[in-house]
């Protein structure tokens, strides 16, 4: 997973505050680095084995502390009425992978619940995906895990289903060790959204647009940018 998007998200937490809560934490990529920033951050994701991992990483940092994992869905956040966050975090195109309309207009609905008034929705759009082509089964990676570790391969497979705007990611995670071999195969699915689509549900739900962005360092949006970003206030 890329980390060029890390930055963004502590500035962000850094300049308003928290606590932050973060949707589809999962093995805390962007959850631990944020709490450098803030003494608060809670870490939403459905997935025990992803939550696992976050917490072992946790155990070995010193900002581990200051976050709170639960599992949980995303469409109806576990928190009492009203929650006193101030920032929340879709990160890396999270919202995408709710593929159906209603289950987003749930997770909207769920998160401006749990924010105070005038806080900060921060939505990051994956903007390519139409753009990605199709293959079956095409090794992407081969490596050792670690110096004692096995041979690591991945397999990965891009599927698209463009009458319904959704990019299936099929990944394959083969290690040898020895005579050993193990297998775990992992499958990702994303919905194509336009800003205009999310623009018009987050106002829908009770939030007004306060920036969309091109970049992670703050660039206005312009239609050839690779990073859509929406920055959303609580009403």
């Amino acid at each position: 997973m890329q980390r060029r998007d890390v930055g963004f998200w502590q500035r962000l937490a850094g300049r308003i505050g928290g606590p932050v809560l973060e949707l589809g934490c999962g093995t805390g990529r962007v959850s631990l680095p944020v709490a450098r920033m803030v003494e608060t951050v809670v870490g939403v994701d459905r997935s025990g084995e992803m939550l696992n991992v976050a917490r072992r990483r946790l155990r070995r940092s010193r900002y581990g502390p200051r976050v709170k994992l639960v599992r949980g869905d995303i469409r109806a956040l576990p928190f009492l009425d009203p929650a006193p966050f101030r920032v929340a975090m879709a990160p890396y195109g999270i919202l995408q992978s709710l593929l159906r309309d209603r289950d987003l207009k749930k997770t909207l609905a769920s998160v401006a619940r749990v924010l105070e008034r005038g806080a900060t929705f921060g939505i990051d759009l994956v903007p390519e995906l139409p753009e990605w082509g199709e293959y079956r089964r095409r090794v992407s990676l081969r490596g050792r895990r670690g110096a004692r570790g096995g041979h690591l391969t991945l397999i990965e497979s891009v599927g698209q289903d463009r009458a319904r705007g959704i990019t299936t990611f099929d990944q394959e995670f083969v290690e040898r060790k020895g005579a050993e071999r193990s297998s775990r195969r992992f499958s990702i699915a994303f919905r194509t959204l336009s800003l205009r689509q999310m623009r018009n549900r987050l106002e829908r739900t009770g939030f007004d647009i306060e920036a969309v962005l091109g970049d992670y360092h703050g660039r206005a949006w312009g239609p050839r940018a690779r990073a859509w970003i929406i920055l959303a206030r609580r009403r």
